[in-house]
């Protein structure tokens, strides 16, 4: 995910962020607090499990899946349910091969190493992790021209794992590495209230069963934007000098904030709205699109599309995106 993309994740539903010590607290700390994605979790319960009873370093596991989904999170816990020390870093970061064997070699046995991002890896530092991963080995060049050579260093044993948005940039050789393969998904409206309901109770507020029902059908399927929505919510309620969040209280933090009832917020019906009124409602290509609305086409794509297609508003075809039928339907008009 570029900077564009996560600037546009960040600045998404207004201020998001969260003091550090909320964050923490609101963030799940083990699998059996973790809401939603039943199989996944079970699966993952087996593979730690095993691990431990071998007294062995666990797979190493590939998250993958749209934005504000948990993989994250689902990092932190894995390293907590292993009782393993958690190292975390983003590809970007990563710009020499030094960089990467800096933290490779200061690894302790069974530690987790959490790299984001991990499809912006520069090629030079992926083949670094190739033995690292698959021998725990690291292989570098030191010094430049006739005079380098090839060290070859023991790792301690431990978990790596790569979280991604884009698995389709991901090379073979480095998707291969990891024994553990875990998509998540878009959560349910049903998931997304009890996830409300328990951030409220952390964030000591209270809302009615049936308005985060309402915020959870707002929130694109998405935990992060749930926990965001939550927050402009309560402060609505604060204005008006109110403790509960009320589903008045939530219709008034929609409408302020933009947002429909199905999550669409300006950025939404904008895409939507250029797709159909200067292109007849498709096909267009990426390209055109990225420039109609000023938007990186990485953003469209990583941001704005998916939660667009898994309501069916839009197509992705070999031609280019297509507004579909409920699409128009979902603006008040006809195709």
């Amino acid at each position: 995910m570029g900077v564009d993309v996560e600037n546009t994740i960040q600045n998404r539903f207004v201020n998001p962020n969260l003091p550090d010590e909320l964050v923490a607290s609101i963030r799940p700390r083990s699998l059996n607090d973790f809401i939603g994605h039943e199989s996944l979790k079970q699966n993952l319960a087996v593979f730690i499990s095993a691990a431990r009873g071998r007294n062995e370093a666990m797979d190493h596991v590939l998250l993958y899946g749209p934005p504000g989904l948990g993989k994250t999170t689902l990092a932190h816990i894995v390293a907590n349910e292993l009782g393993a020390n958690f190292r975390a870093t983003s590809a970007p970061m990563l710009t020499k091969q030094g960089d990467l064997a800096a933290i490779l070699t200061s690894l302790e046995p069974m530690d987790v190493l959490f790299i984001d991002e991990i499809h912006r890896l520069p090629t030079a530092i992926e083949e670094v992790l190739y033995s690292a991963m698959e021998d725990f080995k690291l292989d570098i060049m030191i010094g430049e021209g006739p005079s380098a050579k090839s060290v070859r260093i023991d790792l301690p044993p431990f978990t790596l794992i790569g979280a991604t948005t884009r698995t389709g940039l991901l090379s073979n050789p480095l998707r291969d590495r990891f024994g553990i393969d875990l998509r998540l998904s878009f959560y349910s409206p049903a998931d997304l209230a009890k996830i409300i309901v328990r951030s409220a109770n952390i964030l000591d507020a209270t809302i009615e069963p049936d308005g985060a029902l309402m915020l959870a059908k707002s929130s694109r399927g998405t935990p992060r934007i749930a926990n965001r929505l939550l927050k402009r919510a309560r402060d609505f309620a604060a204005a008006t000098g109110q403790k509960n969040i009320t589903i008045e209280t939530i219709k008034t933090t929609l409408f302020q904030l933009h947002i429909d009832q199905d999550g669409l917020d300006q950025i939404d019906r904008e895409y939507l709205n250029t797709i159909i009124k200067h292109y007849a409602g498709g096909p267009v290509g990426i390209d055109n699109l990225a420039a109609a609305l000023s938007e990186p086409a990485d953003t469209i794509e990583d941001v704005i599309e998916p939660y667009l297609m898994q309501m069916g508003f839009v197509q992705r075809t070999p031609r280019g995106r297509i507004v579909t039928e409920s699409g128009y339907k979902h603006l008040g008009l006809e195709k």
